[in-house]
């Protein structure tokens, strides 16, 4: 699923009068939406520069960039700006660390709060669930490869559920009836709290797998130079004190 913004949301007087007003199309995963949104904000506020983000998440981004489709900037994690890079379509050398992601734990509003203060307690807990929910974007990636530390994997493939985004794994979650477990971005579980999901913890610190995320400009930008800003604005201490801030970083 792909959602489309574009920031500021209505046209107006910015901070910065004499700034040369400069669209920017990013393309970049919804895993660390509130934080680009946020660092997105703060740059238009600065610089007066219009960006159009489109959120989608890795498999689709890679699609895309299959396709031909084509944008200033580009925010995946490293092996994906790795491969684009070497297919000719970004600049690699000048990629920047932006934010990085972790895998929480979840559960149904009323269920049984699991214990995960371990990586044993977790894996009982697993193993009891009517049911394991994860994604297949970045964040189900990482959630499989902590499964996979502890050794479960095989055993859970009867009752996994997978999904593509966000939207059906929460309504998995808020609609079950049984004992039923899920994983995913912790920000993005927080997003969900008030439509009755809770956020158990974090992974526990000896399985728990960061994704990180890179933003490189594209070789076919149409503006290079408005690229380059606002790369250097996301590598700056402002943006990244707010992805911090955002939960993302």
């Amino acid at each position: 699923m792909e959602k489309i913004m574009v920031i500021p949301a209505q046209s107006g007087n910015v901070d910065s009068p004499t700034a040369r007003a400069v669209d920017v199309d990013l393309l970049t995963v919804g895993s660390i939406e509130p934080g680009i949104i946020a660092a997105t904000e703060a740059f238009h506020r600065q610089s007066g520069n219009t960006v159009r983000i489109t959120f989608a998440n890795t498999p689709a981004i890679r699609k895309r960039m299959a396709e031909g489709v084509t944008a200033d900037v580009v925010i995946a994690p490293p092996e994906a700006i790795d491969d684009f890079a070497q297919e000719g379509k970004v600049i690699g050398g000048d990629r920047i660390y932006v934010a990085r992601v972790g895998v929480g734990v979840m559960v149904r509003e009323g269920a049984p709060v699991p214990d995960i203060s371990s990586a044993d307690a977790l894996r009982r807990a697993i193993l009891l669930a009517e049911s394991v929910v994860y994604n297949w974007s970045s964040s189900g990636l990482s959630a499989e490869a902590a499964l996979a530390k502890l050794g479960i994997l095989d055993q859970i493939g009867g009752k996994t559920a997978r999904y593509d985004g966000a939207p059906g794994m929460m309504a998995h979650m808020i609609n079950g009836k049984g004992r039923d477990i899920g994983f995913g971005a912790i920000f993005e579980i927080r997003l969900f709290r008030d439509q009755g999901v809770v956020l158990v913890g974090p992974l526990p610190p000896d399985i728990q797998n960061y994704t990180s995320y890179m933003a490189a400009p594209m070789v076919a930008a149409h503006c290079p130079e408005g690229a380059r800003t606002y790369i250097r604005y996301l590598a700056g201490p402002e943006a990244q004190a707010l992805f911090v801030a955002h939960g993302v970083g």
